[in-house]
């Protein structure tokens, strides 16, 4: 028999029933109910419940253990009795009944938890963060990083690509942040700069005659953390081709997000290819934006004409001198309190804006700061042109583009 085990703490199922294994791993749980030791051993694959009973040479050692001990344990694969199923885990119909064990590793006390759902500062976190990544949903993601890096691999060669490793230690070449410099031993006074993207080196391999590559890179840049990138360094899917259209690109890529979201979250609807593509204008001029969240269903309309020859003379006169109106509705706002308005107008001043006009839509015509000044005609365009219906609410920025394209998205 292998000295630390026969299979995985995931792997062991009903077929497995009455043959002997052997099992390595954490203690995740353990439950004593008086005369049975049930303990959840832990490994990267799943879990599996080991059981002792009270005559058990090894309940005392067993007793003793702190969770997160890692141990070695034989025994027989026993079935679980109908009420005892676990139908939400892998190996939920079977137990192991232990006949041996073998402590590796004892457990101090811990300082974070690592089952359960626990919160705990970011900072202790990161300070024990070999048991952060035992938690099972830092884990999880972790595993799956390392499934979507292989199926992207996966599939850009089969599209033809040639996957290389560019340098690391190289020259300069600024990308919008400031480069991270590596002092030269061999060649005092001088630095290296670590890559802020392989950009140089992936344009020679097409002068070189490669055609199409692809490279996971590592890419270092001096700036602030976002949400969507850690700070300092982050990788990224960069690729190069050769005598190509943006026609092609498209071609060569959409099929490779399209694959990789469809096989990682199959329950959700993902657009096939071709991807719809908005012109820049418009995008820009309905979201605010050229790389905007479609998630969010609001979009921006233009109502200037309708504003043009209103008796509103504050957004009048600066439609006159180039100026235009942006509206954004809000369905069903109507019923939100004043101070709800108060707030988005005082957010809208320290955007830089002079203020935010807004009206309310009622069965009776509109209210709001505005709204003395439309009668029902501009009333009437402005629904039609921004599709609302009563209850909702119209937002309103006037202000020369682009900053109006900016305020109102």
């Amino acid at each position: 028999m292998a000295r630390y085990r026969t299979h995985t703490c995931g792997e062991l199922r009903a077929p497995h029933t009455g043959t002997t294994a052997r099992l390595s791993g954490w203690v995740h749980r353990k439950r004593d109910h008086g005369g049975l030791l049930f303990i959840d051993l832990r490994d990267n694959d799943g879990l599996t419940q080991c059981v002792l009973k009270g005559s058990s040479p090894h309940l005392r050692t067993a007793e003793g253990l702190r969770l997160e001990s890692v141990l070695t344990v034989t025994g027989t694969v026993v079935a679980r009795a109908p009420e005892a199923v676990n139908p939400k885990l892998p190996t939920g119909e079977i137990e192991l009944a232990v006949e041996d064990l073998e402590p590796l590793s004892v457990a101090e006390p811990l300082p974070i938890q690592v089952s359960g759902d626990a919160e705990y500062p970011e900072e202790t976190r990161l300070r024990h963060r070999f048991l952060d990544l035992r938690r099972e949903k830092l884990h999880r993601n972790i595993l799956l990083r390392s499934h979507v890096i292989a199926s992207i691999r996966r599939r850009m060669i089969a599209a033809g690509f040639t996957e290389f490793q560019t340098p690391i230690l190289t020259s300069s070449s600024p990308e919008g942040a400031r480069d991270y410099l590596v002092p030269s031993r061999v060649h005092p006074g001088k630095f290296y700069a670590l890559p802020q993207a392989p950009q140089q080196f992936k344009q020679l391999l097409m002068v070189a005659g490669f055609d199409r590559y692809f490279q996971i890179a590592p890419c270092f840049r001096d700036e602030d953390g976002r949400a969507d990138r850690s700070p300092g360094e982050f990788y990224q899917l960069d690729l190069e081709m050769s005598f190509v259209t943006q026609e092609d690109v498209f071609a060569a890529i959409e099929p490779v997000l399209h694959g990789v979201f469809e096989e990682f979250r199959p329950e959700c609807a993902v657009t096939p290819p071709p991807f719809p593509r908005i012109p820049f204008d418009e995008a820009v001029l309905k979201y605010g934006s050229d790389k905007p969240d479609l998630r969010n269903p609001l979009a921006i309309r233009d109502v200037t004409a309708a504003f043009r020859d209103s008796g509103f003379a504050v957004f009048a006169t600066a439609i006159a001198g180039g100026a235009v109106v942006r509206a954004v509705r809000a369905p069903q706002g109507a019923a939100q309190p004043r101070s709800f308005f108060d707030k988005l107008t005082q957010w809208a001043r320290e955007q830089g804006a002079p203020g935010l006009g807004y009206v309310t839509l009622a069965e009776g015509g509109a209210r709001g700061p505005i709204a003395k000044f439309l009668d029902a005609p501009h009333l009437g365009r402005l629904r039609a042109a921004t599709e609302a219906i009563d209850g909702d609410v119209l937002f309103f920025v006037c202000e020369q583009r682009p900053a109006a394209d900016r305020l109102a998205g």
